[in-house]
């Protein structure tokens, strides 16, 4: 066949890896989301944006309903969300967020990649007094202070907004982030979103280098595979320009993170 099939066809396996995980991720979140509210997506709203985003990335509509399927108890697996909280190297901190159906399991996993780097994993608020939980919406607009107001009015709390680059970037807090949407949809048709996500964001940063950045940048890291939540340059405002590793979220390019107190 030649060297060029051989590289279109590990292009496809890589690209159908991607995209397997993509999918896997979606299913476990719609999943928990349908069993923290109702199964149907019209009476739970944060189950019904869940959807549209999963359908935005093209995940496939049977994988979707498997999911849906599972929450109602018509499948086997039962999974539960847990977060842990480590030491990274160069004074840094992170927040890492599981969804498992093997509780046991995973925390022996996200040890063994601390251990491997020589890090520790700490016990439950070692260190998520260092970041902030926001909701962070961005999307190309440019009337700031239109947005502001319309909020407002609505009597949601902005913790930040910015706009730069013909984007604004809001941060909220994360139960007023379907209302939010609700509102910019109201008032501004359908919007197209840059960035939707919550998560973790570092009140302090500190910056990796050499060595120790190395170990988030190596895909053979187990560190690296075994965080979703920590935290990128620190600054929301910076979300739609930056371009993060498959799999990590909500971070940015790895190479900041959340300083370790004292």
């Amino acid at each position: 066949m030649g060297r060029a099939y051989e590289v279109r066809k590990a292009s496809i396996q890589k690209t159908g890896a991607a995209k397997g995980k993509i999918y896997t991720t979606y299913a476990k979140e719609i999943y928990l989301a349908a069993k923290k509210g109702s199964p149907n997506p019209d009476a739970n709203v944060t189950l019904k944006r869940l959807i549209e985003k999963a359908k935005k990335n093209q995940v496939p509509s049977d994988i979707i309903t498997r999911a849906l399927d599972k929450a109602k108890g018509l499948g086997q697996d039962e999974y539960h969300e847990v977060i842990y909280e480590g030491f990274g190297p160069g004074a840094s901190t992170l927040i890492i967020k599981c969804l498992t159906d093997n509780v046991n399991r995973t925390v022996g996993m996200v040890r063994a990649a601390f251990n491997k780097v020589n890090k520790s994993l700490g016990v439950t608020n070692s260190v998520a007094y260092n970041y902030d939980h926001l909701g962070i919406l961005s999307f190309k607009y440019d009337d700031e202070e239109k947005i502001f107001d319309a909020l407002l009015n609505e009597g949601i709390e902005i913790v930040d907004i910015e706009n730069e680059d013909g984007y604004i970037t809001l941060s909220l807090n994360p139960s007023d982030v379907n209302k939010t949407k609700d509102v910019l949809e109201n008032l501004l048709g359908e919007v197209d979103y840059e960035i939707d996500e919550v998560g973790m964001y570092a009140k302090e940063k500190i910056t990796l280098t050499g060595e120790d950045k190395e170990i988030f940048k190596n895909p053979a890291s187990l560190l690296y595979g075994a965080v979703l939540f920590f935290c990128g340059d620190g600054n929301p405002k910076n979300r739609h320009r930056q371009k993060r590793p498959a799999g990590l979220s909500p971070a940015g390019d790895g190479g900041s993170f959340a300083k370790r107190a004292g």
